[in-house]
């Protein structure tokens, strides 16, 4: 389960000289223990589910084409985005970055944890790398030494791995 939810609790509708009116809908994102709202028009969302066509297989999204503008259609139109963005977060165990943008998440890792230290994909030679630096090195095993000489090791591991970082273990 993604440590982000997301909920649209409520929906208010715009007007002005300039263009016809509009929704403007709520989403409320919960990540890491904090909550923060964004606002979205339906246009935001359609773009949104163009762009997640070209990565995933995104789930229906409400219709684009609504008869009336009663509050009744609104909230069943503010359910189905709920819906929409909820599932989204469900059936995808990497999610896409426009998605992290469209909620305004930043520094999330968009790697899952069992790939965090590389990819078994034997096409790119970049993701097969390790993406991490030893910190020590032991020169012996110190699990097979007695236990008096056990500190030793890991004293001379430590400083090995400190000043000889690029000494090979025998």
């Amino acid at each position: 389960m993604h440590p982000v939810r997301v909920s649209i609790p409520s929906f208010r509708s715009e007007n002005n000289s300039i263009e016809k009116g509009y929704t403007v809908f709520k989403i409320d994102v919960l990540m890491s223990g904090r909550l923060y709202s964004i606002e979205k028009r339906y246009s935001e969302f359609h773009a949104l589910h163009k762009m997640l066509k070209r990565s995933i297989k995104p789930p229906e999204m409400p219709s684009k084409h609504v008869r009336n503008w009663v509050p009744k259609v609104l909230e069943q139109r503010r359910q189905g985005l709920e819906l929409y963005l909820q599932t989204i977060i469900m059936e995808n165990e990497v999610l896409p970055k426009i998605f992290l943008d469209f909620l305004n998440i930043r520094h999330f890792p968009s790697v899952p944890k069992t790939e965090s230290c590389g990819s078994f994909d034997t096409e790119s030679v970049e993701s097969s790398k390790l993406s991490h630096q030893p910190v020590m090195l032991f020169l012996r095993d110190p699990y097979l030494l007695p236990h008096d000489e056990f500190s030793n090791v890991v004293i001379e591991g430590v400083i090995h791995g400190i000043f000889y970082p690029d000494l090979q273990p025998r």
